[in-house]
């Protein structure tokens, strides 16, 4: 049985060898010594540092392969590459950081074990700021709502999962990954253990507020209930609209000095139109993403794809056109 380690890089130079050659040897320890590495560049602003060390592993280690974007695509999007890439018939991803560190497979493989067709590690207590936990929270509340996330099923970027399961998520081509929710739409076959989570080596979270707000958006392509929120926040609205009309009718037929107040009229009216341009904004964003979506904007773009067996291929190519151009100037 082949395993595949699917790890998206960035900014992690400094970080990722530690993290191929802990999780080989822990791997090894595990008796599960067919394995592969599959290393994604997303595009690092770090000079070539990142892609040059993941070269260097590939070079120095059958088992790695190296995949480059052409550019910044995010870490789900990453993912995805590498899970097209990949040809375990079991897949695990990590992140570049060790914080989700490979010490912590056993309990993931013992637990994936038992039959589930995934397993995820989550982390009791997080080494990270309280504006990232919070941001957790919510969107652990968000996803719960939206999808249909089952209420004792916690989730974390360390995770297993089976190669029918990779089969079937590959299979989504637009540019908002949302994990979760494709997983969610596979299987229900899920659990989830936890695990240490370890503070960062080097560097801080590649995360900004901006980033995360794109990732969490992504969840809209999985669920039309915002739509339907919409629907139904116009409905209490306008009943709420003609409650306070039917008010004002009695009211002035009951004390008809009453006068009619201008800035009252005026707040309705922002805040009502407020509402408005909120939902046209929801609406808007479904009818954006279809339009990306019917237009094949793409979830990554490949460069090159680098590892011993490709750069074997190109010597021998090398070799060939030499050949030929040799034969052909006798």
């Amino acid at each position: 049985m082949l395993y595949s380690i699917i790890v998206p890089c960035y900014n992690s130079a400094l970080t990722i060898r530690k993290v191929v050659e802990l999780t080989s040897l822990e791997l090894n320890k595990l008796n599960k010594h067919q394995y592969e590495f599959i290393l994604v560049d997303d595009h690092s602003p770090d000079g070539g540092k990142t892609l040059c060390e993941l070269k260097a592993l590939a070079n120095e280690y059958s088992y790695v392969k190296v995949v480059s974007l052409a550019q910044n695509s995010g870490q789900h999007n990453a993912v995805m590459a590498g899970l097209n890439i990949a040809s375990g018939d079991v897949l695990v991803a990590m992140d570049d950081d060790l914080q989700t560190h490979p010490s912590q497979l056993p309990k993931l493989f013992e637990e994936f074990d038992n039959g589930f067709d995934i397993v995820y590690g989550y982390y009791p207590e997080k080494k990270q700021s309280p504006f990232r936990n919070f941001g957790s929270y919510i969107n652990y509340l968000s996803v719960r709502i939206l999808i249909g996330k089952p209420k004792d099923m916690k989730t974390s970027s360390f995770w297993i999962i089976r190669k029918f399961v990779r089969d079937y998520i590959i299979q989504y081509k637009s540019p908002y990954t949302h994990l979760q929710g494709l997983f969610l739409r596979t299987t229900r076959n899920i659990s989830c253990v936890p695990v240490e989570h370890f503070e960062r080596e080097h560097g801080k979270s590649n995360y900004t507020l901006k980033k995360l707000m794109q990732l969490w958006s992504n969840i809209m392509g999985y669920s039309i209930v915002p739509l339907r929120l919409a629907k139904y926040c116009g409905i209490f609205l306008s009943f709420g609209g003609l409650l306070g009309a039917l008010y004002i009718f009695i009211r002035k037929l009951l004390v008809p000095a009453t006068a009619v107040g201008w800035s009252s009229v005026m707040v309705a009216i922002l805040f009502f139109s407020g509402i408005i341009m909120l939902f046209m904004g929801v609406i808007g964003e479904y009818i954006g993403r279809m339009f990306l979506g019917m237009n094949h904007e793409p979830q990554y773009v490949i460069r090159e794809v680098y590892s011993q067996q490709s750069k074997a291929a190109v010597i021998e190519e090398d070799k060939h056109n030499h050949n030929v151009n040799k034969e052909g100037l006798l």
